[in-house]
This record gives C-alpha cells, sequence and structure tokens, in this order.
C-alpha cells in the first residue's frame, strides 16, 4: 500500500480512483464492510483503491474539550486498512483551514482537481465541509455534472447495536472486550515496548510478569485479563493486569502480561497483547501472600477461558 502525505504530495493522476473518506478509528466491521466495497469496485473497474483519512482526528482540532481518545494508532490503522487490500492510504492534515473549506470547495478542488475521483463509497452518516454542511445528496448532485458516482454504505449491526468507534470505546472503557471482538472482527490489542518493573510478580509473588510500555489512547478498564501474547511472531497464552496495583499503594496505571509457558527476558522487546476476555476488576489485597493466591486462581480461570474463546487475531 502507498501512503500519500498530503495534498501537495498528489503528484501524479491514480487511474480511476474509487475512493472513501473517514477517520478510521479502529477499522471495525463497519469499516470493513465499506474497506471491502472500495476494493471490490476498484477490481471491477480495474482502477485504483483509496481512503483519505485524517491527522490528527477532526475532533481533537474542531472539539478539543471532548478529549476523544483514539482506538488506533495512525500507524495501526494504516496496518489495518492495508490488510484490506487498499492501494493508496492518503492522511490529511486536518487543521482549521481544511475544516473550514466549504462543501463545494472541497468537492471541487481536492475530489476533482486533485483526486480526479471516480466514484465515491462512504457510510450513510457520512457528512463534509464546513459545520458538517456537504451530505451524500449534494456529492450526488455534483456527482452528474462532475461525473464520478456516489454509494452509501449502511451501518453494520451486532446484537441489534450499530457498529462504530465511539460504540466500541464504550465497551472498552465497560471493560467488555469479548463484545468488543464483535465489534472489531478480531480481538482488540495493545501494542507496547516491554521495560523494567519493579519485580514484585518474581520475587515477591513468583509469578513473573512483563510491564510494557504503549502508546495508545485508550485502552481495556482496569482489571484482569485473559488474553493471548504476541512475542516475535510466536502466541502464547497468559494473563494481564492494567491498574494502579492498589495493594502496593500505586499510582500510575501500569500494564503487566505473564505468559503461561513462557522463560525467558523480554526486556526491550515488543509484543502485542490480544484481550479475549474480562475475568475480574482490580481490587487491594490485605497482603502479597493473598495477592498471590488470587493471581494463580486467575491463571487457572484464564486457562479455562482461553479454551473456550478463539477470536481472530
Amino acid at each position: 500500500m502507498e501512503i500519500v502525505v498530503g495534498l501537495e504530495a498528489l503528484n501524479k493522476i491514480y487511474p480511476d480512483t474509487v475512493l472513501t473518506i473517514g477517520n478510521y478509528d479502529g477499522v471495525h466491521l463497519g469499516h470493513q464492510k465499506i474497506l471491502s466495497t472500495v476494493v471490490k469496485k476498484a477490481g471491477e473497474m480495474k482502477g485504483t483503491s483509496m481512503v483519505m483519512t485524517f491527522e490528527p482526528h477532526p475532533m481533537k482540532v474542531i472539539a478539543p474539550e471532548r478529549n476523544i481518545k483514539l482506538l488506533t494508532t495512525t500507524e495501526e490503522k494504516a496496518r489495518l486498512i492495508e490488510t484490506m487490500g487498499i492501494h493508496v492510504l492518503l492522511l490529511i492534515n486536518f487543521n482549521k483551514e481544511f475544516s473550514s473549506m466549504l462543501p463545494d470547495d472541497f468537492i471541487n478542488e481536492v475530489l476533482v482537481k486533485r483526486i480526479h475521483v471516480r466514484e465515491i463509497i462512504v457510510g450513510t452518516n457520512y457528512t463534509f465541509g464546513k459545520h458538517k454542511k456537504g451530505t451524500i445528496d449534494l456529492l450526488r448532485k455534483r456527482g452528474k455534472s462532475f461525473g464520478f458516482g456516489v454509494q452509501a454504505i449502511r451501518n453494520v449491526m451486532v446484537h441489534g447495536n450499530i457498529v462504530s468507534s465511539s460504540a466500541v470505546r464504550s465497551l472498552l472503557q465497560r471493560g467488555a472486550v469479548h463484545e468488543v471482538s464483535q465489534y472489531l472482527g478480531r480481538a482488540c490489542s495493545i501494542e507496547g515496548s516491554v521495560i523494567k518493573g519493579k519485580g514484585r510478580g518474581q520475587n515477591l509473588l513468583h509469578i513473573p510478569t512483563a510491564n510494557i510500555t504503549t502508546p495508545v489512547e485508550i485502552a481495556p478498564r482496569e482489571g484482569v485479563y485473559a488474553v493471548r501474547v504476541n512475542v516475535r511472531g510466536t502466541v502464547y497464552n497468559g494473563v494481564a493486569n492494567i491498574g494502579k496495583n492498589p495493594t502496593f499503594g500505586n499510582e500510575n496505571v501500569s500494564y503487566e502480561v505473564h505468559l503461561f509457558s513462557f522463560s525467558g527476558n523480554l526486556i526491550g522487546e515488543n509484543i502485542r497483547i490480544y484481550f479475549v476476555d474480562r475475568i475480574r476488576g482490580e481490587r487491594t489485597f490485605p497482603d502479597p501472600v493473598s495477592l498471590e493466591k488470587q493471581i494463580r486462581d486467575d491463571i487457572e480461570y484464564a486457562k479455562n477461558l482461553l479454551n473456550a474463546k478463539n477470536p481472530a487475531l
């Protein structure tokens, strides 16, 4: 997949461009439905499948007070979009100037003159331009004049609920990672680098853990989870804790994972943790012995969960 950063970097005309436009945060099943339609249409036309997305997320510019937490980094989003078979990812620098473009200016200057679009495929709730005044109806009307088609793809429903990035965020805040996997079509995950911890897992609790630092803005709710962990291409079962370790009076949230059937030093390694299901919330124990007993119970419970549930990674 070719990644183009900024409209000014669009220095060639791609043949018969089939374009979708959106934030694509999380690349959930609704996004995947649109992306697969783009790829299919481009294949039929022997054209170019293209995704236009934004960096930073528009809400961080338009409404920073909402403090939106993104499901995926730009790099992760690009990786997931590439797996769908998209030819070109166009990253637009979203700023005040871009947000103030009138809908017709966006159509004329960007879609027609810059991209030379042949087909636009978006979700049914798509809006664009200053104050979101641009609509799908306007796109269709202008498409008749400029010679491009427009398709609006209906929402994907799971258990009667619309799949959306905001819905995924809400589920993560509840720790409902099994439900999240049903919205994403894969297990939710975080990637991070293993760092040196305080050594309590190995030395005090006799249960070695890997501590990670991660760039993600939102993670599952604090608690204990049954997980799978990718280490150098090998996937291990395990149990993870997200939280402040209240038994030891910590103030900062940490990410720790214990891998079953693994021994070795992971310091400096990049690993990916896939959350399969939640075991329990975080709580304070009277002493390390009680905590160790609970963790060993959690491990046995996690093994049973992981035998029963196997979401795609």
